[in-house]
């Protein structure tokens, strides 16, 4: 073998090592610097067979000249001995330059007549497979345009550490499809919905959110029907604990004459919520963790009718008022269908955000996010079991996305616990004096703000 050829395979063998460790070590200089400019090049000169092959270009009449006449026709019937010759042609939609992203690329392209964006939605897995990429989302933010935001690989395989919470009623448990932080933000989302088969990541979130709540001035409240084995080992950052159907109906009537002595105050002060209080005299947020809701509304027998009614009227009036009044709900549960009854489905009207995990039967996945977007259904059905801690969560942004909760142990939660006892208010305290007030009626339709529930979540 001639000296030539050892160096050429020698300067190809290193090439292609430097190559590798340049991706495999600092992979976003290697994307913007070389990776992206031949995938926007890729993209915008396949775009015309990509979109004839997903069925979204249109028939337009266009003059053909050609110098042998006969060779195209312009109705696939008759063949015409013109030379310029008006044909019918493929047209495809425009597409702008493709612009990289943390993750991938994202590129606007315009409409054509009689489009809408849920024409290239229902489209999204060919596009996907057509530029062999890992998801294509559709999303719309102007009349007449579509934004395709194309992910390379999932970024969801692997997420860091939990980071420490800097605002109050606002944590961090996961990272978004979109690379962008997971934010739970009870502030703007007060309620939340969030359901889950077992060993699907519910309890994880759940943890996540207990770590980021502790070092924070609020009270924790726990509603644990499983016997207590759930919240029990969290108690010391508890305020309330409730692990029986008995105590859960108590617990409720606190919870129900905390928010009447509220609404008391702030009426007193002029002030439509807590927030508008003086900082003296505010008081303080209150989160309540609900475990297993279907527990709540299970019925063994017609002795306990009255009390399932009572504790689903208390609960749903928690819903309807929390938020002005520093009361926050986050309910988790396995089993969450209309079969519970009526209160249940009031409730997650109540619940504008809404978090899915993967779940063992369709209804659960269809009472969480059938009523926001049928993508989000479908990508929730998606959910492998092998990948825990990834949900479809619908926000304030009017959005859904995929998402994964950082990992947090038992055993993490428990120590942050014990760490910041000496934050957990005394619920004697916090309630001392309030079942002199109740909640009318009439205080219902007053502190009820006109503003929608539930969000309209945008296609994508």
């Amino acid at each position: 073998m001639s000296d030539g050829l050892l160096l050429t395979l020698g300067v190809l063998a290193t090439s292609v090592a430097g190559l590798w460790a340049w991706r495999r070590w600092h992979y976003r200089s290697f994307w913007l610097c070389l990776g992206y400019p031949l995938t926007a090049v890729t993209v915008r000169f396949t775009w015309r067979k990509v979109a004839l092959g997903c069925g979204l270009t249109k028939k337009r009449q266009r003059f053909w000249f050609t110098t042998v006449p006969g060779l195209i026709s312009s109705t696939g019937l008759v063949r015409v001995k013109r030379r310029l010759q008006r044909v019918a042609v493929d047209t495809k939609p425009w597409m702008w330059l493709p612009m990289p992203t943390r993750h991938g690329w994202r590129v606007t392209v315009r409409l054509l007549e009689g489009q809408i964006p849920e024409d290239y939605a229902q489209v999204a897995d060919r596009l996907a497979h057509s530029w062999r990429v890992h998801a294509v989302r559709v999303s719309s933010t102007r009349r007449g345009r579509v934004t395709l935001a194309a992910t390379i690989r999932d970024p969801l395989v692997r997420i860091s550490q939990v980071p420490v919470s800097t605002e109050l009623l606002k944590v961090t448990v996961g990272r978004l499809e979109t690379g962008s932080p997971w934010v739970i933000d009870f502030r703007t989302v007060p309620h939340w919905l969030n359901a889950g088969a077992t060993q699907s990541g519910k309890s994880n979130l759940a943890n996540a959110l207990i770590i980021g709540l502790s070092p924070q001035p609020v009270a924790l409240v726990g509603f644990d029907l499983k016997g207590g084995v759930e919240f029990t080992p969290y108690e010391p950052r508890l305020s309330a604990l409730a692990t029986s159907r008995a105590e859960c109906v108590e617990l409720l009537d606190d919870l129900v004459a905390l928010m009447a002595d509220r609404m008391a105050v702030c009426r007193a002060a002029g002030a439509r919520n807590i927030w508008q209080l003086s900082s003296h005299r505010r008081p303080v947020p209150v989160v309540v963790l609900v475990d297993e809701l279907a527990e709540l509304y299970l019925m063994a027998d017609k002795s306990e009718k009255d009390e399932i009614a009572k504790t689903s009227t208390a609960l749903l009036r928690i819903a309807q008022l929390g938020r002005a009044f520093g009361i926050y709900l986050f309910c988790c549960g396995q089993r969450i269908g209309s079969d519970l009854g009526p209160g249940v489905t009031a409730l997650r009207a109540q619940c504008s955000g809404r978090i899915c995990h993967r779940v063992n039967d369709p209804e659960t996945a269809t009472m969480t996010l059938g009523d926001l977007d049928p993508a989000a259904l479908v990508s929730a059905r998606a959910i492998a079991s092998e990948t825990p801690g990834v949900a479809i969560v619908a926000g304030q942004d009017g959005q859904w996305y995929r998402a994964r909760s950082f990992y947090v142990s038992e055993q993490a939660a428990e120590d942050a616990t014990h760490t910041y006892a000496g934050l957990t208010p005394s619920w004697a305290e916090i309630t001392a004096g309030t079942h002199c007030a109740e909640v009318t009626d009439a205080d219902l339709a007053e502190f009820l703000t006109p503003d929608p529930v539930l969000p309209e979540l945008r296609k994508g």
